[in-house]
Parts: C-alpha cells; structure tokens; sequence
C-alpha cells in the first residue's frame, strides 16, 4: 500500500522542487510565478472530492474500490511527468502542471482513505505514519535526482529558455518510478468488500452527476465538528508550505549565490541545492515518521503537531539569516519535522471522526482546505509582493509565521475518536 504512496511522491516532489525552476527558465519573473502555479490547486478543488465520492460508490471483485482511480491517475500523471520538461513556452508549462497536478490527485485522494478503509481506529495514527515514512522516500530520491545527475555528468545549464538535461531526466526517472510503484501496489494489495453490500449497490443505483453535486454541496455544512477544527490548522500548514514551494528556489538563488540569471552555471547551482534542501527536509520526515506514533502516545497528538510545526516555521524564518548554503540545512530539519506531522497528525486526528462509508469523499472534501488557501496565494501574492515590494525571501519568511500560527491553533482541535 505505502510504496504506491512513495510512487505518488516522486511526482510530487519533483513538481514541488522544479516547477519554479522550469517556471523561471521559461522566462517567467519572480512576481509572476505565483499565477502560474494556481492550475495546481485549483485542480486539487475540483478533482478530489469527485473521486472521492466516486470512489466511496465503486466495487468491482478485481479492482476494488480505490485501486482503479490508482491506477488510472498513474497513466495520466506518467504522460504528465514526461512531457513537462519538454515544455517550450510558459503556458505550456502551465497547462502541463494542470494536468500533472489533477492526475496525482486521481491517484492521491483514494490512498488517504485506502489506509482509512483498511486499519482499525487504534492503528491509523501509526498507518498514517508509516505511509509518511515511504513518502519521505520517494521525496527524498526525487528532490536529490537533478543534483545525482549534475554528479554523473549530465548537462545542468542549458541556454535561455531550454530546461536543463538534469531536470528533463529526473522527470523520466520520476514517470518511471510513479508507474511502477502504483502498478505495484495494484497488484498486490486487496481490499475488503463493503460490509453490507445490498445497501452499498442501493446507494451505487443513486449515483449520477446531480446526485452528487447535491450530496457534496450538502456535505460541506454536515462537515463533523472535529473536522471543521481541523481546517483552521490545515489553512495556515499548507498556505505556508506554498509560499515555500513557490519561492525557495527564487530566493535561495538570489539572496544566496547571487543571481537571477537562469541560463549561468551559479543559478542551476543554487536551484540543485534547492533540490538537496528539498531532499533533507523529506528525509527528515522519513525518519522522524517512525517516532511520530510514540510521541503521539506520550504527548497527544495535539501537542506533537503544535511542536512540529512550530520547528517548521522557526525553520523557515530562519533562512532569511542565513548567509551560506550549508547553513540552510538546519533550517530544513525544522521543516522536515513540520512535513512529517502534516502528513500523518491531522489524518489521524481526522479519520476517527468520519463515518466509514463516506471516509473518501471526506477526505476529498478535507483537500478543500488544503488547497484553498494555496488558490488564495496564487491569487494574491503577486499583488501583495508588487504593493509591499517585498521580494521572495519575505514571503518564505511570512509562510514560516503563518506555520507557527496553524501550531497554535491545533490546540483547539476535540481529538476524540
């Protein structure tokens, strides 16, 4: 189950690592990249509640219920992940990360809640955990690849408007590995039927397109309350982990090596460091997984995400002082520990609370405050940079406040299955 997820996070990662950088070769400034990134989450709002909802209503004596939306979201997302470094012009790159986003999203929801559908109440805490772990693997792997490249000798520079041969072969590599992972788990894992099936093909006979719509519009005012306490915190965590996303590279590379300069050796130098700080803060993760369900026995699992994020935040104003590179991994362990309980606490928190037969389009709609606060960003950003001048770094640097704050607010949460 969990080595589709680090298949999942290969594309993840080498989206979350690369898109500013392709973004920036293709000629795109600073202020601007914000706008491009909006395909992402905008497709994140309106694919993953679908599927969830379609997902809770599938069975097939084969497929199951969640494993066809695996397998076909890996179809579209491999054909995603080989095309966008061929990218030639902005907009292609944008409608490429639309594609690319929407189809990891097809794969993504139904596995948040396979481990919901597939472990009692008393293990999920650890399932969501471990699931972390093989994230940071497959993280880990993809945020380093353009620097292993650059090592063995590929081309790390290439002229203005072209992506260099370090990034192009990471995303073959990462199409490869998504495929096989998914196809993997495909194949090697079973699920269990619905308890009673009769109801379950009742339900399945009411499915059509405005049936839907009425039960996910209603859904969002029929929202458990621990849910609901839960999105606050999600709001800031992931409004924050985008403003990092979107401007680590851009800020690393100006305020650190010195230059904007996308076609020079220094700039393709600092965007593969990117990748290497990228890579800690999922290894970190990876590891730190391990230790998340006993700190969540000993402290609660409101406190271990309140403690976690604020090292993530204090991370992230951190590398408005720093000066060096390798003074930025530090910074990035932080981080690493706010990743690893973002991935793991607030499902956890939130699965006990859900009714079994609605766990996936109660996932999809607990997306929505994932991904509204990273419309919102690139939305606004642009405007609020261009009306404060304020450049990159600022804005890695409000996102580590912003983190901190979603700490703080975790302590409101009524964590009770």
């Amino acid at each position: 189950m969990s080595v589709g997820f680090m298949g999942i996070q290969f594309g993840f990662a080498l989206q979350n690592a690369n898109t500013s950088r392709i973004f920036s070769t293709l000629g795109a400034n600073a202020d601007e990249i914000p706008i491009l990134w909006v395909a992402a989450p905008l497709t994140g709002l309106l694919v993953q509640p679908v599927i969830g909802y379609l997902s809770d209503r599938t069975w097939h004596p084969t497929w199951g219920r969640r494993r066809p939306f695996f397998f076909a979201g890996a179809i579209l997302a491999t054909i995603a992940l080989i095309a966008m470094p061929q990218s030639s012009m902005l907009w292609m790159a944008g409608a490429i990360l639309w594609m690319m986003d929407a189809s990891i999203n097809v794969s993504m929801e139904p596995f948040r809640a396979f481990v919901g559908d597939m472990l009692p109440k008393e293990q999920r805490t650890t399932g969501f955990s471990v699931q972390t772990f093989f994230i940071g693997v497959g993280a880990m792997i993809a945020s380093g690849l353009p620097s292993v490249l650059d090592y063995f000798g590929i081309q790390n520079t290439a002229p203005a408007g072209i992506v260099p041969d370090t990034v192009r072969y990471s995303f073959y590599i990462g199409a490869f590995a998504y495929f096989t992972c998914i196809l993997w788990t495909v194949l090697n894992t079973k699920e269990y039927p619905p308890e009673d099936m009769e109801e379950f093909e009742r339900e399945r006979e009411e499915m059509n397109f405005m049936h839907g719509v009425k039960e996910t519009v209603s859904g969002l005012f029929e929202m458990p309350k621990v849910m609901k306490q839960l999105a606050v915190v999600q709001f800031f965590s992931w409004f924050s982990l985008f403003c990092m996303w979107i401007f680590t590279t851009n800020a690393v590379t100006k305020n650190i090596f010195g230059t904007t300069d996308t076609s020079s050796e220094i700039y393709n130098q600092g965007a593969n460091f990117v990748g290497i700080c990228f890579l800690v803060y999922n290894g970190v993760s990876m590891i730190f997984a391990l230790f998340l369900p006993t700190l969540a026995g000993k402290f609660g699992r409101k406190l271990t995400h309140l403690i976690c994020l604020t090292a993530g935040g204090l991370g992230l104003i951190s590398i408005m002082f720093v000066s060096s590179k390798y003074a930025l991994i530090p910074s990035f362990v932080g981080i690493g520990l706010a990743w690893s309980s973002i991935l793991a606490m607030p499902y956890a928190m939130l699965s006990g609370s859900l009714p079994a037969n609605k766990m996936g389009y109660y996932m999809g709609v607990f997306n929505f405050f994932i991904v509204i606060p990273q419309v919102i960003a690139s939305l606004g950003l642009q405007k609020f940079m261009e009306i404060m001048q304020l450049e990159p770094i600022h804005i890695v640097t409000l996102g580590g406040v912003l983190m901190i704050v979603g700490g703080l607010l975790t302590l409101r949460v009524d964590d009770n299955d």
